[in-house]
C-alpha cells in the first residue's frame, strides 16, 4: 500500500503507469483504494478505461473510489455515477452502475480520509468576495463516522452547477438520513444562488442540529447574496 501511495509521486509514465494500474487487481481493498487516488494523482487522462473497469468492482468502497476519481478527472462515468447515487429516483439513476450496486454505496459509510481531496475542492473554491467557502463545515461533515454514501456524494457535487445535480439536492433536503439533509444544506448554499433561498426554510426546524445550523448558516448566505445583488 505504501509503495503505491509513494507512486503517486513519480512522473505519470512508463514502466510506472502500467505497474500502478496493474494493482486495482490486488486482493488488498486498501491497495485498490490507494492505487485509484495515486491514479488521480498522477492526472493522466490514459487512467480512465482502468478507472472505469474499476467503477463496476464489488466492493462498494472500490466503486465509491472510482467514481470519485472519475469525477475529478472530468470523465462523465464519475459523473453520472455521483449523481445515481444520490438520486432516490432509480429512473433518472446513471447506467453505469447497477441499482444493487447505487443501493450498497448509498448505505456505505465512508471514511473521512477518502474524502481529503473534497477538503482540497473546497480550499480552493472561490465563493463570493465576503463569504466562506465552507471548508469548516465540509470537515465537520466528513469526520462523522455516521456520514453516508450519499451524504459524502453530495458534498463531492457541491460545485457541481448542472440542473441534474440541483434536482437531486433538493430532493436530498427531504432525506431520511440526517447526514444526507446537512450536505445537501451545505453543497445548496456553495451554489451562491438566492433564488434557493426558501429551499433551506424547513430545514431551521429540523430535528438535527448539525442540519439546523447548516441550514441558517446557508439561509444567511444567500440573503447576504441577495442584498449584494439588489443594491447594484
Amino acid at each position: 500500500m505504501h509503495a503505491v501511495q509513494a507512486l503517486g509521486l513519480v512522473s505519470p509514465t512508463e514502466p510506472y503507469l502500467s505497474q500502478l494500474e496493474a494493482m486495482l487487481d490486488d486482493k488488498d481493498m486498501l491497495v485498490r483504494l490507494a492505487t485509484i487516488t495515486s491514479l488521480v494523482d498522477l492526472k493522466n487522462q490514459r487512467t480512465v478505461p482502468t478507472l472505469q473497469k474499476a467503477l463496476d468492482s464489488d466492493v462498494p468502497e472500490v466503486s465509491f473510489a472510482a467514481a470519485k476519481a472519475l469525477w475529478a478527472l472530468n470523465d462523465p462515468a464519475g459523473h453520472e455515477a455521483l449523481v445515481g447515487v444520490l438520486n432516490r429516483d432509480s429512473k433518472t439513476s446513471s447506467g453505469f452502475i447497477t441499482k444493487q450496486k447505487r443501493d450498497a454505496l448509498r448505505m456505505l459509510h465512508t471514511p473521512q480520509t477518502l474524502f481529503l481531496f473534497a477538503v482540497k475542492e473546497g480550499a480552493n473554491f472561490a465563493p463570493v468576495p465576503g463569504l466562506g467557502a465552507g471548508v469548516s463545515s465540509l470537515e465537520g461533515l466528513l469526520s462523522d463516522p455516521g456520514v453516508s454514501g450519499r451524504a459524502a456524494t453530495a458534498l463531492l457535487l457541491s460545485l457541481d452547477q448542472s440542473p441534474e445535480v440541483l434536482h437531486a439536492l433538493q430532493g436530498a433536503l427531504a432525506d431520511s438520513d440526517w447526514s444526507v439533509r446537512a450536505a445537501a444544506v451545505h453543497a445548496i448554499a456553495l451554489r451562491n444562488d438566492y433564488a434557493l433561498v426558501e429551499d433551506l426554510v424547513p430545514l431551521l426546524d429540523d430535528k438535527k442540529e448539525a442540519v439546523r445550523d447548516r441550514a441558517a448558516a446557508g439561509y444567511l448566505r444567500l440573503e447576504a447574496i441577495r442584498t449584494a445583488a439588489q443594491e447594484k
